[in-house]
């Protein structure tokens, strides 16, 4: 897959099949998209063009809001999306600029000349141009004047997925992980670096990696212990993860950290991906350390019962 982060660096190609979006999470209905474009593709010997936007538009138009968290980073979606098969993924810059073009302007110099359309894949609720004015009937009336075809995903097919990205954040924000992998169709992810921590897990025998995620925007799950697999330098190690501040010890920061099983190297500064894939219970303050041990040693044995067949 080719990557471009800017319109500009894209040449038009001979029958790009297109469809726009934030593709945020890369789910079961965001598939569905790719799929269609694939398929349409392969029938006129095309090429699949994403064209996606970063940062995300709500982060533009409201900037106050630091409530804003997103499924993937921009890199965590590229790699989804290039797993897909998709050809090129156009990463444009969203601007307060590229946000008051009218639709007749975006369909006129992006989507025609910028990039070549024959066909476009579109939801039926997709919104686009200055105040989201534009949509399928602009798409559909402009389509024959421009040389393009336009290609609907129904409503009843993307409500049959029952799946959209805001239910996904919903549904990790609540702890609800199995849910939220359902509908991913893949175990969620996040990736950050092994930093080190004040070794309070390793006085009790169960040391942990703490992982520290650079993209203050990346949506993290709620509090509690998660049965996990964590990827170092391309293996995967079962273990179980932690969110919380460790109100054991009277923490005040949010860690994410992970007791990796059968495991003993040194890995400070090391990239890794953390996957969840079940939620085993809640942060709870115990009494002391000795209290919190024995808690952690029936972690362990859910952990392990819930990863067997994983």
């Amino acid at each position: 897959m080719k990557i471009y982060h800017h319109i500009d660096e894209f040449k038009a190609v001979e029958n790009a099949v297109v469809t726009i979006g934030t593709f945020d999470g890369v789910h079961l209905g965001h598939r569905k998209i790719i799929a269609r474009i694939k398929e349409l593709a392969d029938e006129i010997g095309g090429e699949t063009v994403i064209l996606t936007f970063f940062p995300h538009p709500r982060m533009i138009l409201h900037p106050e809001d630091e409530s804003i968290k997103l499924i993937n980073t921009i890199n965590e979606k590229a790699a989804l999306l290039e797993q897909l098969g998709v050809d090129h993924l156009i990463i444009t810059p969203f601007s307060r600029d590229f946000s008051n073009q009218t639709a007749e302007g975006y369909i006129r110099d992006v989507l025609v000349n910028k990039i070549g359309t024959k066909k476009i894949v579109i939801g039926y609720d997709h919104r686009f141009g200055k105040d989201r004015q534009g949509g399928l009937d602009d798409l559909l009336k402009l389509g024959p004047v421009y040389g393009f075809e336009v290609v609907e995903i129904p409503e009843q097919d993307i409500n049959d997925v029952a799946v959209s990205s805001t239910r996904i954040r919903n549904a990790l924000s609540e702890g609800k992980i199995e849910l939220a992998n359902t509908f991913l169709g893949y175990p969620f992810y996040i990736t950050g670096k092994v930093v080190r921590g004040d070794q309070i897990g390793r006085q009790i025998g169960y040391p942990t990696a703490n992982i520290v995620i650079e993209e203050r925007y990346k949506l993290i799950p709620s509090d509690g212990i998660f049965a996990a697999k964590i990827n170092i330098q391309g293996k995967l190690y079962k273990g179980m993860a932690y969110i919380g501040s460790r109100p054991t010890i009277n923490g005040i920061t949010r860690n994410i950290e992970i007791n990796i099983f059968d495991f003993n190297q040194e890995i400070y500064n090391e990239q890794v991906t953390l996957h969840f894939y079940n939620y085993v219970r809640d942060d709870v303050k115990f009494t002391g350390l000795d209290e919190l041990k024995v808690q952690l040693a029936q972690d362990k044995v859910d952990v392990l019962e819930l990863l067997s067949g994983q």
